[in-house]
């Protein structure tokens, strides 16, 4: 069982966030991760209340060549339906009302305790969009890579080997958001986005398992949410980049050692049917982007990376295609295969 200490704010806590003049402090989050899939998410209400269910063609009539005083069988197509399950993430905020209230800064010291709430929930969505599996972790939801993990597999004519055999490797992924693509999802009469309730004063009872009672500030946050991949063609895993082994030394078409992480991509892009059928973004790592941009400098004459002003900040994009830093997949990855 967690100590109160553990799950609420302490009077130590309170030190830690007061300026010398008395006013809460203004805290550096060096917890904080950059996670710009967040923007490019399209969201759509499920037609489930659990999720989405997607029909799709699987198979497609096959014509005759019909001779004179010959027949045709009549033939249909096939469809499966794929379902597609959300997950309800929450957290709770509590903290004793005559702590929050020393020194007069109430407002202030609850806000700096929801900012990180928040990104914790941002964080956890993140990574469970990536990488959540409903086998392992049944109350959340499947992300993207257990649909694309196996080279066998139908999708796995959408990933691509970056030649890397080790444990410590990273992917990049290609996603083409759309309605009829990819996309986020709800449940079926849910709110979208981050749904945040401010509890006022509530009295916590049984406090200590005791039977005891405490006045406390009680914040309340929820985000429901699912993936649904309604066409995989436009999801492109590059898989197996050995991040110990790349390199910027390139000669005779080839970098001394690693993946050739633009060359890659490029692949990726030749493998989405028609990008134009949404918005299409990649994802990596900081570190993965760095590489991207480094290598692409050291290999191509005619730069074809840009840098646009997008609402004031610099977007970098390769061939049109914006280059999305993403910390949950800085993650070591074992091999596919």
């Amino acid at each position: 069982m967690a100590t109160l200490s553990a799950i609420r704010p302490t009077l130590l806590d309170l030190a830690k966030r007061t300026d010398p003049d008395g006013n809460i402090a203004t805290i550096v989050e060096i917890l904080n991760e950059t996670n710009e899939v967040l923007d490019d998410m399209v969201w759509k209400e499920g037609n489930l209340v659990t999720g989405n269910r997607t029909s799709i063609r699987s198979g497609i009539p096959t014509p005759t060549w019909r001779k004179l005083y010959g027949g045709v069988q009549p033939t249909k197509s096939r469809v499966v339906q794929v379902t597609d399950n959300t997950g309800m993430l929450e957290a709770y905020a509590e903290v004793d009302k005559a702590l929050a209230d020393l020194g007069g800064n109430t407002a202030e010291f609850r806000l700096s305790e929801n900012r990180p709430h928040i990104e914790g929930i941002s964080q956890e969505l993140v990574d469970t969009l990536f990488f959540g599996n409903e086998t392992t972790e049944p109350e959340a939801f499947t992300g993207f890579a257990p649909r694309f993990n196996s080279l066998s597999a139908e999708s796995g004519d959408n990933i691509i080997a970056g030649g890397g055999s080790g444990s410590d490797n990273a992917s990049i992924w290609l996603v083409v958001w759309g309605d009829n693509t990819c996309h986020g999802i709800v449940p079926k009469g849910s709110t979208a986005g981050l749904q945040f309730e401010d509890k006022g004063q509530v009295t916590i009872e049984d406090l200590n398992g005791d039977g005891g009672r405490m006045e406390a500030y009680r914040s309340h946050y929820r985000f429901d949410a699912g993936l649904t991949v309604r066409d995989w063609r436009y999801v492109v895993r590059i898989a197996n980049i050995d991040k110990s082994l790349l390199s910027e030394t390139f000669t005779s078409g080839a970098f001394s050692s690693g993946a050739h992480l633009p060359s890659l991509m490029f692949q990726a892009m030749e493998l989405i049917p028609n990008l134009g059928a949404g918005r299409p973004a990649f994802y990596m790592s900081r570190d993965i982007r760095s590489w991207v941009r480094r290598q692409t400098a050291a290999a191509v004459q005619n730069a074809t990376l840009t840098v646009e002003q997008v609402g004031g900040v610099p977007v970098t994009k390769y061939h049109g295609i914006p280059l999305r830093r993403c910390d949950a997949l800085s993650a070591d990855e074992a091999t596919i295969s």
